[in-house]
This record gives structure tokens, C-alpha cells and sequence, in this order.
């Protein structure tokens, strides 16, 4: 028999923060995004992550700011690992991911959204741009898991 994690009162609100901040966004196959944090979040196995996973694209796709999740009751882990995961245009790729390795919590969640984001099966179109998209990922993936 496998274990299973159940969503605690804190996992629970940020279920509702991340439908909020994501209800009327799509993703590149005109899917409901929202679904891409929803699966992180099974592949998580804490309550820390799974706030995470759920929040991860919160503050960059949304108007929601750290701030406000600190007021809401986050803690300080949780608020951590959003920071890092959070990539500020003016910081190269590699680097932002560097950031993220030395963060339990952020890498694990990371690793896991970038591997949803690499299953090419989940896209209507193939392009270069999204093979190169790709290649970026596996090298983050690899790197992260070295």
C-alpha cells in the first residue's frame, strides 16, 4: 500500500489562492494553466511543497505579490523556495536555476515542473522554438539533478 499525503488547512488555502490567480489563464494548447500547478502539487509529497508546487507561478502570473502570501500565513520555507522560483527577467537562465539547486523545496519543485513542461505530448504544435525550449529544460533537468 502506498502513503498518502493529505492537504492540510495551509495546502487548502493555497489550492484557492493558485485556482484564483490562474482560473481564466490558458496554457499553450489553450488548456486551463491551472491544471499544470495542480499536477506539481500531486507529485509532492509535504505540505511545504505542495504549497509550492501549487504557488510556484503565482507572483509572476498573477498580481498576487510575496507580500500577500506572507499575509496570508505562508511561512517563511515556503515563501523562501517561491523567491527562488520566482525568475526575474533581467537574470540569466542557467543562473536562476543555479539559485534553485541550493533549495530543497524549490529544486524538487522545479525538477517536477520542468519535467510536465518538457512532455512535448501535452502541446499541439512542435516547433523550433519550442525544441529549443526543450533542449534548455533537459539541460536545467540535468544539471539539477547532478
Amino acid at each position: 500500500r502506498g502513503e498518502y499525503y493529505f492537504m492540510d488547512f495551509i495546502s487548502k488555502k493555497a489550492l484557492r489562492i493558485c485556482f484564483n490567480a490562474h482560473k481564466e489563464q490558458l496554457d499553450k494548447s489553450e488548456v486551463p494553466y491551472v491544471f499544470h500547478p495542480f499536477y506539481l502539487a500531486t507529485q509532492m509529497d509535504d505540505e511545504n511543497s505542495t504549497c509550492v508546487a501549487l504557488l510556484h507561478d503565482v507572483v509572476e502570473d498573477s498580481d498576487m505579490t510575496f507580500d500577500d502570501l506572507i499575509k496570508e500565513g505562508f511561512n517563511e520555507e515556503i515563501i523562501n523556495a517561491l523567491r527562488l522560483l520566482t525568475h526575474k527577467e533581467d537574470v540569466p537562465y542557467m543562473e536562476y536555476v543555479k539559485d534553485i539547486k541550493e533549495n530543497e523545496i524549490a529544486k524538487k519543485v522545479k525538477l517536477a515542473d520542468l519535467k510536465h513542461n518538457s512532455d512535448l505530448s501535452r502541446l499541439d504544435v512542435i516547433d523550433d522554438w519550442t525544441l529549443k525550449r526543450n533542449d534548455k529544460y533537459q539541460e536545467a533537468i540535468h544539471f539539477l539533478e547532478k
